[in-house]
């Protein structure tokens, strides 16, 4: 039986900085022969240091920056979206080389992009991070819906500082492709690769969170609390009435199928069917595939016949001792 704090495969604890990274850098090296892991300056040394840099930002060892206390967006998402889109990069890759007729139409992943794809996965969640002097904001969820600009801008700046100056101005642009701030279609990239390189990006972000095992439970303890914290749980209406989304967590979860039938279409279609690359990289199968439909019939028959125990597993605890939980009962504003 799959572990709670595990990946798809069952495999990687997504807990675990240090195992996801030691499952990336092995993508990587597999794609690239290992040569450019023994060169200084090479990407590689890219990837390394941004698993550092994002492991002391979550954990508050960052001069500038509060340490996570977003439950649901918190490190076993960033990893979990990371190792997804390491794993999505590998089946482009390897696709290429398996099927001929599609080399000519799909270009090489060079070191630096699949460097680039990872560091945009790590740093895609960043803008809930709240800065240590910032007054107007009691929780990270309260950036929900600026969240993705404020990464894009980070990276922005983050991106030259760890040997891919040349990517700076995609690496901003590639961040929305998680996010609803930009419509992906409407997302200005010319060129063939990066505009695939977002495609996987925004569906690493999709398949990792929804696979997640304990993907409900989550959706009703954490992300609803977010969605109230973040203005996604109503919305106001002409007149100044009130519209209520999600009236409580159980409702989130009840409304799951719906999410998950949108979720396939922005897969399908604005996100071009990047996620059959997973099945190249799992030799035929899609693990990730095959864990939302799980998370979506349980959902289904959690709506048919609602229990109070019908979702009981046990969340891994993420966030640092001494971070302020959110508040209990939350309402709509």
């Amino acid at each position: 039986m799959r572990r709670n704090d595990h990946d798809v495969t069952d495999t990687i604890r997504t807990t675990d900085l240090k195992q996801v990274a030691g499952e990336v850098m092995g993508v990587y090296r597999g794609l690239y022969d290992g040569t450019h892991s023994r060169v200084s300056g090479t990407p590689s040394d890219a990837i390394e240091r941004a698993f550092n840099d994002i492991g002391r930002l979550y954990i508050g060892e960052h001069p500038q920056y509060r340490p996570c206390d977003t439950e649901y967006h918190d490190i076993q998402h960033i990893l979990d979206v990371t190792l997804a889109m390491a794993r999505l990069m590998n089946g482009y890759e390897r696709s290429r080389k398996v099927t001929r007729s599609r080399v000519g139409d799909s270009p090489a992943l060079p070191a630096a992009c699949f460097s680039l794809g990872v560091v945009t996965a790590l740093f895609h969640d960043f803008g809930y991070l709240r800065k240590r002097g910032d007054r107007r904001h009691r929780y990270g969820a309260e950036y929900t819906l600026t969240h993705v600009s404020r990464g894009a801008k980070h990276l922005h700046a983050y991106l030259p500082r760890i040997g891919l100056k040349r990517y700076a101005n995609v690496g901003a642009i590639l961040v929305h492709y998680t996010g609803y701030e930009r419509r992906a279609e409407t997302i200005s990239l010319n060129d063939t690769l990066l505009r695939r390189l977002g495609h996987m990006l925004g569906t690493a972000d999709i398949i990792a969170q929804m696979a997640d095992r304990c993907y409900l439970e989550k959706c009703r303890d954490r992300l609803y609390p977010e969605f109230v914290l973040g203005g996604l749980a109503s919305r106001k209406l002409a007149g100044g009435r009130t519209q209520v989304i999600f009236r409580s967590g159980d409702d989130l979860v009840s409304k799951t199928p719906a999410f998950y039938m949108n979720a396939v279409k922005r897969l399908d279609l604005q996100l071009a069917r990047a996620y059959e690359y997973a099945e190249c990289h799992f030799a035929g199968q899609n693990l990730y595939l095959e864990e939302m439909q799980k998370n979506v019939r349980y959902a289904r028959a959690v709506a048919d016949a609602p229990s109070t125990q019908s979702l009981r597993r046990k969340l891994p605890s993420t966030l640092n001792d001494g971070v302020e939980p959110y508040p209990k009962g939350l309402v709509i504003r």
